[in-house]
């Protein structure tokens, strides 16, 4: 998984820069492209599987707000003080 996504974010920067270069050389309505398709890449490719890969395995209970959590860090709190 790691190596995908290190892969997909080069290849987006590729596709950006071919597309910014194409785009510079004259007004191709190629650069454009190349430029969305890197940035639809990044969107709906590359950006999901990299919140999949960093939040796999965590319990989103430990970063909500609950009562039991608002407890913990005024204990933390209190013990810090003293």
């Amino acid at each position: 998984m790691k190596y995908i996504i290190r892969f997909l974010f080069v290849a987006v920067i590729l596709l950006v820069s071919v597309g910014y270069v194409y785009k510079n050389m004259g007004n191709h309505p190629t650069g454009d492209r190349w430029v969305g398709i890197g940035i639809l890449t990044a969107t709906f490719i590359l950006m999901p599987l990299f919140i999949y890969r960093s939040w796999k395995g965590k319990k989103v209970k430990d970063y909500m707000l609950t009562e039991e959590n608002i407890q913990k860090m005024k204990d933390f709190n209190k013990k810090k003080k003293v």
